[in-house]
């Protein structure tokens, strides 16, 4: 009986012991999840004689955590070199990877380092985005006509006057094939060029010279800033002259709402409505040339430096169940993401204008949006814009 009873006593004693393990174990990892991050980061990884992973805990985590980073910042880098292109940088979280060791095991954690809410857009702050419409479209400003006959057949605060962003660059393609001025003129990229209302940056370095023509492909196609500032510039009489041009040019084609303030669109005293950018882009599509560069997927310059591969900021282009004659795409914080395009569906040729969408790609799923209903026969035109007595502002 007592070698019995021994034997229950080594049980229960094995049992307490492991509990004991089990419960110190799950309080160190406890612990370890409730330090800081920082603190694993600055801590020499501990190693373990036994551990697979002994060799490379020897290094600190710090120095992990600083490889780590570096690859972060990095991608970091080549994505805003991509999209340097783009009418301008989008604000986001930003995050730093951290990684630390724990007995020879490695682990990282997602540290968010800095945080700035994207501010409201002109059409949020007037409560054009509260318009009801059909389609549930994310875009507050949106306008279906159609081309040869001029009819609405979707109509959202399509009088609604707001900024326009990129757009723009529309008008200013116009102005630049008006001058008559030589494509083959050799354009250098200046300092002037620069933008340095919203500090936007450029794949176009100072210094870079492309032709005229090449300036307006990649401003057309990759809504390159610095090029559209640049053939501005060379225009006969200067950058003012130019500004003077596309705002008489406005007029000429009815945009009684439209007014502009410098060529590229980084700024907010671009604006516009839906109704006039219907004539922009229909007076736009008369031009070959904007019509072809506008429609582009991918374009290589050459700066004198280097060689600059360029691709399209509307993927639409791309997509082969569209037929697209013209676009443009915009974006700044007070205009929100911006689309225009015409476009042939079912063999009628149809003008698209979306404004003030929020989202990244929700301009694209909008257009989407209307193409479907338009496929599907468009059972009535829609008419939600404040003037026709619907819920708008």
């Amino acid at each position: 009986m007592k070698t019995d009873m021994f034997s229950s006593l080594k049980v229960i004693h094995g049992a307490a012991r492991s509990t004991a393990l089990s419960v110190a174990a799950s309080m160190v990892i406890a612990a370890a999840f409730a330090t800081p991050v920082s603190t694993f980061a600055a801590t020499p990884a501990t190693t373990a004689k036994t551990s697979k992973h002994a060799k490379a805990a020897k290094k600190p985590a710090a120095a992990t955590a600083d490889k780590v980073s570096g690859k972060k910042a990095a991608k970091g880098a080549a994505a805003d070199v991509a999209a340097a292109g783009d009418d301008a940088p989008r604000t986001s979280v930003k995050r730093k990877r951290v990684t630390y060791s724990s007995n020879g095991r490695h682990h990282s954690v997602m540290r968010r380092v800095a945080y700035e809410p994207r501010p409201p857009t002109v059409g949020q702050a007037f409560g054009l985005h509260d318009t009801p419409d059909a389609l549930m479209l994310r875009s507050s400003v949106a306008y279906v006509i159609d081309q040869n006959t001029g009819e609405s057949l979707f109509d959202k605060n399509s009088r609604a006057v707001v900024p326009i962003a990129s757009i723009t660059k529309l008008m200013t393609s116009m102005v630049v094939l008006d001058s008559k001025e030589p494509m083959t003129d050799q354009i250098e990229v200046t300092d002037e060029d620069r933008d340095y209302e919203k500090n936007t940056g450029s794949r176009l370095s100072v210094g870079s010279v492309l032709s005229r023509e090449d300036m307006l492909h990649i401003a057309l196609m990759a809504s390159e800033n610095r090029a559209a500032a640049a053939l501005s510039r060379y225009f006969p009489g200067g950058r003012p002259a130019f500004l003077a041009a596309m705002n008489a040019k406005a007029k000429q084609l009815g945009m009684t709402d439209t007014h502009f303030e410098n060529p590229t669109g980084l700024t907010s005293q671009n604006v516009s409505s839906a109704r006039d950018l219907v004539k922009m882009v229909n007076a736009a599509y008369q031009y070959p040339m904007i019509r072809k560069f506008s429609t582009d997927h991918s374009y290589e310059v050459y700066t004198g430096k280097r060689s600059l591969a360029y691709n399209s900021t509307n993927a639409l282009v791309r997509n082969p169940t569209w037929d697209i004659g013209l676009q443009k795409t915009g974006f700044i914080n007070e205009a929100g993401e911006c689309l225009v395009m015409q476009a042939t569906i079912h063999g009628r040729p149809m003008i698209i204008v979306l404004l003030d969408s929020s989202g990244k790609y929700s301009r694209f799923a909008d257009a989407t949006r209307l193409r479907t209903w338009l496929d599907n026969g468009g059972d009535q035109p829609r008419i939600t814009s404040a003037d026709a007595g619907g819920a708008g502002t």
